[in-house]
């Protein structure tokens, strides 16, 4: 299939990605800030995005904008949201999909075969990545809850990892954080517009954690990576995470890892931390 022709995700890796639907409870912030949380929608240049929004109750926060993996928005990443909210951040949590309707309800969440997603991921592109990153930060930008005076950050996983590096691209006085986990595509060599290229023309740091099998599916992406953000002059931590599969983050995947996933947390946190 054409998505899986770009290196975003193999077939296989669509049958391990997703579990049984119901999220796991991920380890609890340590003096978790109150927060407030809302489904809210986002206009764009292709129609109206619902999303999930979740800040701190008081004062101002750096924005996060978190691109969902490639079976979109649901429990899991409202859950991954929510903690990140609890620990300094307004976050927002998008639907990618939403061109082709709104994110099930969470009580009426059930995983979608790879039938389903092949015709939505295939019809998401540079363009549509760069229309959507713009729109979601300027709606961010626009909340009270997030501090004018801090760049934002941003994070993808599977396929949102190209999407958080032209995110970078398309913002770059506004975000000075990206992360990838397990990201699909980040290199496409035979491209100028490939998400690496872009994402090097930023200012931003960048945090690329890498899954064991992707790595040897793609031995090369790490070394192409390490080489542009370097020549760039970027931070960039770059990392192979042992005995992780793709999908290890998300707490609802078959391939979960909790010990991989919270390791990926902490460097997250650190990254931000910079904001």
């Amino acid at each position: 299939m054409a998505f899986e022709a770009r290196g975003l995700v193999t077939r296989m890796q669509f049958g391990v990605l997703l579990g049984a639907g119901v999220s796991m409870l991920l380890p609890q912030v340590a003096n978790a800030a109150a927060v407030t949380e809302s489904d809210v929608t986002v206009t764009t240049p292709d129609g109206v995005a619902d999303a999930y929004f979740v800040h701190p109750t008081t004062g101002t926060a750096p924005g996060v904008l978190i691109w969902p993996d490639i079976f979109g928005l649901r429990p899991a990443f409202r859950q991954m949201g929510k903690r990140l909210a609890e620990s300094g951040y307004s976050v927002l949590v998008v639907n990618q999909f939403y061109r082709n309707g709104k994110a099930p309800a969470p009580s009426a969440y059930t995983p979608k075969s790879i039938e389903e997603m092949r015709p939505m991921a295939s019809a998401l592109n540079e363009t549509t990545h760069m229309t959507d990153a713009k729109a979601f930060i300027a709606w961010l930008d626009k909340q009270p809850s997030v501090a004018k005076n801090r760049m934002m950050g941003t994070q993808g996983y599977c396929m949102g990892g190209p999407m958080a590096f032209r995110t970078a691209a398309a913002m770059p006085d506004r975000v000075g954080a990206v992360a990838s986990f397990h990201g699909g595509g980040l290199v496409r060599a035979d491209s100028p517009t490939s998400p690496h290229v872009q994402a090097a023309k930023t200012k931003a740091r960048f945090l690329v954690a890498i899954a064991t099998n992707d790595d040897a599916r793609a031995p090369g992406d790490k070394d192409v990576l390490k080489a542009t953000f370097a020549a760039a002059k970027l931070d960039a931590e770059i990392e192979v995470y042992a005995d992780s599969a793709h999908g290890w983050c998300p707490p609802d995947s078959r391939v979960y890892n909790e010990p991989n996933a919270e390791k990926a947390w902490a460097r997250l946190l650190a990254l931000y931390g910079k904001l």
